[in-house]
Formats: C-alpha cells, structure tokens, sequence
C-alpha cells in the first residue's frame, strides 16, 4: 500500500504484517475440572471424605459400568428420553402456535397472551402434587410437567419475536401482493427464529429439569427411579451416575440447538 503527499515524491508505505494467532489451547479448559476429580479422589482415599456421603470418582466409575452391564442404566436412560422427547414435542408445538398467533393477531394476543402470562409465574415444579392428584403416578404427569415447562419459554420468546419483525417488512410484503402463508414463511419465520431459537435451548433445560424433579417424585421407571432407589440403600455412587447422565444429556441436546442455531442463522455472520 503505498500513500502520496502533496508536493512529494511518491514513496511506498509498509504496513506490518498481521500478527498470527496463537493456536487453540482447548486442553486448558481441562485444568479445573481434572484437579477437583483428583482432589475428590485424594480426600475419598485418605478419608477425609466418607464413602457413604460421596462416593469417590473410580467407585462412580465402577457403578457406571456395573449398572451399564445389568441393564439398569440404558433401560432408565431409554424411559427417561421417550418421556423428555414426548413432553418436548407437545410443549413446543403448543408454545410456537401461541406465540405465532398471539404475535400476529390483536384477538389473539387480547385473548392467549394475559392468561399465559399469568400462568408463567406459577412454579410449574410445584404442581406435581396436584398432576399426581389428577392423572395418577403414570406416564401422563411427567410428560405434562415437562411440556409446562417447555411451553412458556418458546411462548415468550416466538411472541417476543413476531412482535419484533419490522414492521416495513410487513407492509412491503402486503403491497407485494404475498398472502398470509407467504408472509408467515417469508417474513415473520427468519424474523423470529433468532429468538424462537433462544427460547429453544432455554427450554431444554428445564425441560430436563423438570423430568428429574417428576421422576424422583413418582416414578416405577427412568433415571430419576434409578437414582432414588440408589438412595434407599446409601448408594451414592449410583447417584452420582445418575446425576452426570442427566448432565451430559443436558450438554448435548444444547450443543445440538447450538448447532442448529448456527446453520440456521449463517445468514447473519
């Protein structure tokens, strides 16, 4: 690149080179979460730590793999997953279409959005009494607590972002000559989908947390089962595999949005 100044000969500039970027250190993340596990460990084998109050992380591992072998493990992860994918799908549909409808429509924004509102700032959490009151200890009060708790979530942000689609779009659309169904797939749906996205990997995980609260409270079956059984015999290693499973689960369905999330919206990087 090279700059002239009036009344001087041109002299070509040198403009540094850029300065390389240092590689990746992803391992670094790993520094903390591998000293508390051999911290767990040391104060497990010293006994500073007592076995029946948290079992250390090599007996974790060996119920891991002991529950793994007899079936226990995938047999609750299965039930546990069919429950969250059931109660998911019927919270999230519920919640796009209200937030869909309540967004566009001055009726249906009158009519579906203050009792929503409302309900929203109830603990959904606390109504496992009154599900178990009404449907019984069966499947129907989990997959119910965990579309609750799915539903207001996507409601409010897919309301939130059909409220916020320009509203020049809307009438450049119209004058276009689009009808409903185009200006749906066409302007509101990218409009909203950053936010309805939001909403989506904020309801994965009460999602996940409302099953662990419903299976622990009234469950023959899943890993809320496993893990409540587990503390019928002082089995805190079983526990604690419960616990990670329902963890890593929790990690990998966001990480999934999160990939999702980045397909989608390519258009805006």
């Amino acid at each position: 690149m090279s700059t002239t100044l009036p009344g001087a000969p041109a002299r070509a500039v040198e403009t540094a080179p850029p300065r390389r970027q240092e590689p990746g250190r992803a391992w670094q993340r790993w520094i903390s979460p591998v000293a508390i596990l051999v911290i767990w460990q040391l104060a497990s084998s010293t006994g500073l730590l007592a076995e029946d109050e948290l079992a250390s992380p090599i007996r974790v591992v060996q119920a891991a793999w002991d529950v793994t072998l007899s079936g226990e493990l995938p047999e609750g992860l299965l039930v546990s997953l069919v429950r969250v994918v059931v109660g998911f799908a019927l919270g999230a549909v519920l919640g796009v279409v209200l937030g869909v409808w309540s967004g566009l429509s001055r009726w249906g924004g009158l009519i579906i959005d203050p009792p929503v509102q409302m309900l929203r700032t109830l603990p959904h959490l606390a109504l496992v009494p009154l599900f178990i009151l009404w449907f019984g200890v069966q499947e129907t009060p989990k997959i119910l607590l965990v579309a609750l708790g799915v539903l207001f979530p996507i409601y409010l942000n897919v309301h939130a972002g059909v409220r916020g689609v320009d509203p020049k779009l809307l009438e450049m659309a119209q004058v276009s000559g689009f009808d409903r169904r185009e200006v749906l797939r066409h302007v509101v749906i990218p409009g909203a989908l950053p936010s309805a996205l939001t909403g989506l990997r904020l309801s994965l995980g009460i999602a996940w947390l409302s099953l662990v609260v419903a299976e622990t409270v009234s469950a023959d079956s899943g890993l809320g089962y496993l893990i409540m059984d587990a503390r019928e015999f002082l089995r805190t290693d079983v526990i604690v595999v419960g616990l990670v499973v329902y963890a890593l689960l929790g990690l990998g369905t966001d990480a999934l949005v999160r990939r999702i999330e980045k397909r989608a919206l390519r258009w805006r990087s």
